[in-house]
């Protein structure tokens, strides 16, 4: 395994390790009615999909996104049907998945989805949500929003935030994600994207610190 965190002092891998853990929401898994692969950059929202398919915590995935900038290249028929393609590969039947291959933001994942489980004639009271580690808090907030009438229960591959910074191989692409999705939780309920999140100002200083300190590529304007 190759050493990623080289550039980093240790007080901004505390900062990061903060929000990590922030992020993350440590739900009880249990079955659900469908389970909803978000798409991403990350095979490994679709692996996790099917490891909760073979544990039978939910009969059926529907796998959705399109393409973002940084997507099309890795991905170029789009995410939903590549985490589609992985996921037969480590055995879910194809029966057993739906696509929805035009959502382009998580507001877009969630109202499409339910579009296709719809038209699919699939009730739905309850998503089992499996999404990158450090998306679980905006995942589940703009889910809340979007479709508040069902339950949510939110997953992803368990894993330390060095072993992530492992697999993406960059210390900073990873850590400007943190500050951009952690900037995002305070931002986002005011233009009425996602629901109000409980933000303690350590999170927001470490924000603050990281951001102020170069790992800023994912910052929107105007910042915190």
């Amino acid at each position: 395994m190759m050493d990623t965190r080289t550039g980093i002092s240790q007080g901004a891998w505390d900062d990061a390790q903060l929000l990590w853990d922030y992020h993350q929401l440590h739900h009880t898994i249990r079955p659900c009615s469908v389970i909803i692969g978000l798409g991403s950059h990350d095979l490994g929202v679709a692996t996790h999909s099917a490891q909760l398919y073979f544990e039978k915590m939910a009969p059926l995935i529907v796998f959705s996104g399109a393409n973002s900038p940084t997507t099309v290249d890795r991905f170029p028929r789009g995410e939903a049907v590549h985490y589609a393609e992985h996921a037969v590969s480590l055995g879910v039947p194809r029966s057993a998945i739906l696509l929805e291959t035009h959502a382009t933001n998580t507001a877009e994942n969630f109202r499409f989805s339910r579009e296709v489980l719809q038209a699919a004639g699939t009730p739905v009271t309850s998503i089992l949500l499996v999404s990158k580690p450090y998306e679980q808090r905006r995942s589940l907030a703009t889910a809340m929003k979007t479709w508040p009438e069902v339950d949510v229960v939110c997953a992803s591959e368990s894993m330390t935030l060095s072993e992530y910074v492992d697999r993406i191989g960059s210390v900073k692409t990873v850590v400007d994600m943190l500050v951009g999705t952690l900037q995002r939780l305070v931002e986002y309920p005011k233009k009425g994207f996602i629901v109000d999140q409980d933000v303690p100002v350590e999170a927001v200083s470490a924000f603050q610190r990281l951001r102020d300190g170069g790992f800023d590529s994912r910052v929107i304007r105007p910042a915190l």
